[in-house]
């Protein structure tokens, strides 16, 4: 009876089919066996098999045998998956922070904000001023005047006012701080009113008439601008 088991396994391996197997640079590429061709019931060309099973090892070969259906053997080692990286979309190279020359009449300290270059300006002694790349308010919602920065937020709560929700009732009622918030990184608040200088959660939209009055910077360039005025310094809308 042993002898006829010993006989019998190493035939069993031999009619199974076996997998394709190829290597390059520790990277395996197993193609699990196709079952033979057959004609659809539709008279149309057969289904095309699994696609091959990409896998990335220690190191070295790997024997296995792979049949269709069949997991890795116990001691093959998970394959990892590598996503695609995220590709952060930002402003264009003009929109990027920088200082330029300045000879307008306005007291260092103050800002600036030319809302059809969209650019804000933080004046600077010296005749110097940084500038910063902005998106602005879009069709219909753009507004000009003198404000003075009432208060200023890291990572600031968003609670929509009612002429937005009237507008996009899907938005949310309410929404912490935080990397997902649409105001971003910092927010300093504008007098009285609903309107801020504020960070964002899309970068790509710096430089365009996006936003319902509010104006949006990178959040690298809002955190910069937020530590460097203070409560109470004037702000310039043109």
């Amino acid at each position: 009876m042993r002898r006829l088991v010993a006989y019998c396994v190493p035939a069993l391996l031999l009619a199974l089919p076996t997998p394709s197997l190829a290597s390059n640079d520790g990277v395996i590429v197993f193609t699990p066996p196709q079952p033979q061709a057959a004609e659809s019931a539709s008279g149309g060309a057969p289904p095309s098999g699994p696609a091959p099973t990409r896998a990335r090892y220690g190191g070295g070969f790997v024997e296995a045998l792979l049949t269709g259906g069949l997991a890795p053997p116990p001691l093959m080692a998970a394959p990892t998956v590598e996503p695609a990286p995220d590709v952060e979309t930002g402003p264009a190279p003009q929109f990027q922070r920088r200082e330029v020359d300045y000879t307008g009449p306005e007291a260092p300290g103050t800002i600036v904000v030319d809302t059809p270059d969209k650019f804000l300006f933080l004046i600077e002694p010296h005749g110097k001023a940084l500038r910063y790349g902005i998106g602005v308010g879009r069709p219909g919602f753009e507004w000009a005047g003198i404000k003075r920065i009432s208060r200023k937020s890291e990572w600031p709560d968003w609670t929509p006012p009612p002429e937005m929700l009237l507008r996009r009732p899907d938005l949310p009622r309410y929404m912490a701080g935080g990397p997902g918030n649409p105001l971003g990184a910092r927010a300093l608040y504008l007098g009285s009113s609903l309107y801020r200088i504020h960070g964002t959660n899309e970068p790509s939209t710096i430089g365009h008439n996006v936003s319902s009055g509010c104006i949006r910077m990178m959040n690298r360039d809002v955190i910069d601008l937020y530590n460097r005025v203070p409560v109470g310094a004037k702000v310039i809308v043109l």
